[in-house]
């Protein structure tokens, strides 16, 4: 199965509770106003990716030393525009005893009304949902507006945990690239 991917993380701090693999998703139809990643939102951008090569980066993240990987993120981009390939990796971090953790501007009852969604969202842990709402912008801990909620739909993780998160995150690649990373990691500026 083909996934079109906007961007990988092997190992992040700032996108859900603990170490966690992210993958945003391209591709998003909501067209938020004022949205932070707006890259992501054209269905042609990103590169198609087979799942199973995803997973591959999953286990060679999780083998590559350093702190252990405890989760998988999935944002975008908006991952359940694509429920299929969202599954699938869902069920291949379940396989491997992560917890799992989705950012979707559709609400929580949105997904449930769709039978394709709602197979991805019962393989989630937690589940941010809400289109963004520029007007009502937060930028601290996941929620990037106050609409937004933040719902554990298993007891694996609570509230105040993924509040907890860190805002953003700056990773030096190996190649010198410069990795910003977070709900806005542009607000590292103001951390100084």
């Amino acid at each position: 199965m083909i996934a079109r991917i906007h961007a990988r993380e092997p190992r992040s701090r700032a996108n859900g509770p603990g170490v966690r693999f992210v993958v945003w998703f391209q591709g998003c139809s909501l067209g938020c106003a004022g949205c932070f990643n707006p890259g992501t939102h054209a269905v042609d951008g990103g590169e198609g990716r087979e799942v199973d090569d995803v997973l591959a980066e999953l286990d060679r993240a999780i083998a590559g030393g350093g702190a252990p990987i405890t989760g998988v993120t999935l944002s975008g981009g908006e991952p359940m525009e694509q429920p299929e390939a969202a599954l699938a990796i869902l069920r291949g971090a379940r396989a491997r005893q992560l917890s799992t953790l989705a950012f979707s501007g559709f609400t929580i009852d949105e997904l449930r009304a769709d039978p394709a969604r709602a197979a991805a969202l019962a393989e989630l842990d937690v589940l941010i949902d809400g289109r963004y709402r520029a007007g009502e912008r937060l930028g601290d801990g996941l929620r990037g507006s106050a609409n937004q909620r933040i719902h554990c739909l298993t007891d694996r993780h609570r509230v105040e945990e993924v509040e907890a998160t860190p805002v953003a995150e700056i990773r030096i690649a190996a190649d010198g690239a410069i990795v910003l990373t977070g709900v806005d990691p542009l607000k590292i500026r103001s951390l100084r």
